[in-house]
Formats: structure tokens, C-alpha cells, sequence
């Protein structure tokens, strides 16, 4: 796991970032789920490891004359009520300050107060939440900076938006470890799972199956898992996983493990009767060379629309361009869909490549995804242990 002083240093980074400007970060107030735990904005985890405080927030305030003071957490008020039915939270100790690594611990009826201080002393605010899409809300941090601009004369508000996602791009040790982990467990079951492919099987068994071997390794479930067989497996967000795979049908399986908060991302697509037919081969190959192709291109300085060029070029070589219609991959991390900063690859970030051509009038999808460490010399592929080539696939389902 991350030890505490990591979170520390992060958050001491970011202040000595911000440059004597004010800063806001927000734990949400979205509702709690109906089914699995309420878990806090991945921009609150990575600086404090707190998941599960609703409402809570870090004020960053450079200027302030008292250094314990510059960085502060803020927690909702204690309610004896609402906390018999969601939960027992600790009161503000000393206990609960060297657990948290925070000097200064408020309750957030204090937060509008010291807000209007900072920003009357720095007179600078800087949004640090992704920016919202008009016509939705303005981000939470922009919308206080424009309330207190309006009272406070001279407020100037900065757009800082990729300092976190900047420092989030690129994993620490820590990190890497447990995203690792993950992709080791997701390995471990995808190995298991493969052997129980066959016709008749559901797509749910496939589901349970997988996720039942992330949980007894100690992982969680990443994402929804996606267990498409024919036509479903060109849809390319199926959720439903109710159809009982058919001899001679492809099945896409996009499923992986998290572990320690940090996901890990692997799809993969295998012949329901254990053997590709001369179409299906042909068709696999192209996606397997595109990824080839792609993997070849991920290394410190290249850019995501380089590397989807490299897959693209292959799969428009076989006349299917119309039939890739996503884009080659994503940054991993916290969320399975992590943050995207402004610059190219840096050695450290964790990326996934996934290139995949959808043939509905066919009833043939086909997608294969690893997920790559950037390293100063190239790349790491930490899931390639799953089956992929045709051959290792029929091996291992026989």
C-alpha cells in the first residue's frame, strides 16, 4: 500500500506548485451507490488515501503566516443519526491527525470563512478540478473562486488544472506496484477462466468466474466486466451478460482486476468452440499486428494519436477502417480511464493499448488489450501473459 508520507510529499508538491496561490480539492457529494461502496474523487484519494469521507476537502492556502496551517483538511460536522445507518466517523484528535498526516483538521463549517481569508491575502485562485462542459455546473473549486470573486475585490482565478493531472500522469514506485499487482491478479483468473470457455456456458459464468478470482486474490473489480459473445461482442460498452455462448462465436472478454484503488485493463477474445475458423483467424490477425504495431510505437515522448496512426495504418490496410471506432487506448491509474495531461509519454505512466475492429452484420467483434509501463528506454507490457496469439489461445482452451 502507499504509506502516508507519500500522500504528504504529493500534497507538499502541489503547494510548492501553486506558487503562492489559493487551492481546492473536493472529496464529492455524489449520491451513495445502490450497490458497492461510496468512493471518494480520485483527486482527494491521491492526495490524502481517504476514500470514504462525503463532503470532505483539502484547502491549499500558500501565503498563511502559520505553516501548519497552509494545507487543511475539512470534514462534514459529526451526525450521531446519519452515522447509524452509513457509518461511524472519528472525532478531530490528535489520533486522527497523525493518521491522516494533516496538522490542521477542520470541520468544513469552517471552510467558507478561511477561504475569503486566503484569497483576500493571496488574491489569487487557482481551479485545480477538471473543467466542466457548458451547459453543466462549473467545477466545485471554480464555482467558490467565482462566489468569493464577487465579494472580494481584485480576485484573479487561474486555470491550474494540469498540475494534478500532471502529477497523477506519472505512477510513483508505490504506485506501479499496485497497479502490477492487479495486473497480476487479473493474469491469474483470465488463465483460469479460459479453460471453462465452451458452448453453453453463459456470458454471466464467465462474469462470476473472474470476478470471484479478483476477490479471493485480495483485488476488486475494476470496471463492469463486459463478457460479449457474437453480435454482443461488437457492442463495444455491453453490460448485460445474459446470453449462453454458441459454437462457432467469438467472445470478447474486457474484465480486470483493481487492487490497492489502482486498476489494471485486459481484453481479450476467444473462439467459443476452442478453435478460430479460417475467417475469424484472418480477421484476429489483423487486430493482433495492429496492436503489434501499436505496442511498437509507446515509448517516452510519444504521443497517443502517434500510436493509434500505428494500429490505424494496419487496419486501414485491410479495408476496414470504418470498422474501428475507438481510439488505441487510455492512461491507467486510479480510474481505469485515468487522467490525460497535455504532454506526450513520460517513463512511468501506464497506458493501454486496445485495438479492435466491430463487424455486426458479421456477428464478429474483436478486441485485444494490454496494458504497457512507459519505461526510459520503451515500454513494459505487464499483461502480456494472458493467451493472445491464435496459437497460445487454442493451446490453452484445449
Amino acid at each position: 500500500m502507499i504509506e502516508p508520507r507519500e500522500y504528504r510529499k504529493r500534497r507538499e508538491t502541489l503547494l510548492r506548485q501553486l506558487d503562492g496561490a489559493v487551492g481546492l480539492v473536493f472529496s464529492g457529494e455524489h449520491p451513495l451507490p445502490r450497490i458497492g461502496k461510496w468512493q471518494a474523487d480520485e483527486n482527494f484519494v491521491y492526495l490524502t488515501g481517504i476514500t470514504r469521507e462525503r463532503g470532505a476537502a483539502i484547502l491549499f492556502d500558500p501565503q498563511n503566516d502559520n505553516p501548519r496551517r497552509r494545507i487543511s483538511l475539512f470534514l462534514k460536522p459529526l451526525d450521531t443519526e446519519a452515522e447509524r445507518w452509513d457509518g461511524y466517523r472519528e472525532r478531530i484528535s490528535e489520533s486522527l491527525r497523525q493518521k491522516t498526516g494533516f496538522e490542521s483538521i477542520y470541520r468544513t463549517n469552517h471552510l467558507p470563512a478561511m477561504v475569503t481569508v486566503a484569497l483576500r491575502r493571496s488574491k489569487r485562485a487557482a481551479c485545480l478540478l477538471p473543467f466542466s462542459v457548458y451547459p453543466s455546473e462549473p467545477s466545485a473549486d471554480l464555482k467558490i473562486f467565482q462566489q468569493v470573486a464577487q465579494r472580494v475585490p481584485g480576485v484573479r482565478i487561474e486555470d491550474q488544472t494540469q498540475l494534478l493531472t500532471t502529477m497523477r500522469a506519472v505512477k510513483s514506485p508505490a504506485e506501479l506496484r499496485l497497479i502490477e499487482q492487479a495486473a497480476r491478479i487479473t493474469v491469474s483468473a483470465y488463465q483460469q477462466v479460459i479453460r471453462h470457455i465452451r458452448p453453453g456456458v453463459n456470458e454471466s459464468q464467465i462474469q462470476l468466474a473472474l470476478e470471484t478470482v479478483y476477490r479471493q486474490q485480495g483485488g476488486d473489480v475494476a470496471y463492469g466486466t463486459i463478457v460479449g459473445s457474437g453480435i454482443n461482442g461488437t457492442v463495444l460498452h455491453y453490460v448485460d451478460n445474459d446470453r449462453p455462448l454458441e459454437d462457432g462465436d467469438l467472445v470478447v472478454i474486457d474484465s480486470a482486476a483493481s487492487f490497492g484503488g489502482y486498476a489494471s485493463d485486459i481484453t481479450r477474445t476467444f473462439p467459443v468452440s476452442g478453435r478460430f475458423t479460417s475467417e475469424q483467424r484472418e480477421l484476429y490477425e489483423i487486430v493482433l499486428k495492429a496492436q503489434s504495431q501499436a505496442i511498437k510505437a509507446s515509448r517516452p515522448g510519444a504521443r497517443f494519436w502517434e500510436i493509434d496512426s500505428a494500429a490505424r495504418s494496419v487496419i486501414e490496410k485491410a479495408g476496414l477502417s470504418d470498422a474501428f471506432i475507438h481510439s488505441i487506448g487510455h492512461p491507467l491509474g486510479l480510474n481505469v480511464h485515468d487522467v490525460v495531461p497535455d504532454h506526450p509519454l513520460k517513463p512511468g505512466m501506464v497506458i493501454t493499448i486496445e485495438p479492435g475492429i466491430y463487424l455486426p452484420e458479421r456477428k464478429v467483434g474483436i478486441r485485444i488489450e494490454d496494458d504497457l509501463v512507459i519505461t526510459r528506454n520503451g515500454h513494459r507490457n505487464i499483461t502480456q501473459a494472458v493467451p493472445k496469439t491464435v496459437q497460445d489461445i487454442e493451446s490453452s482452451m484445449r
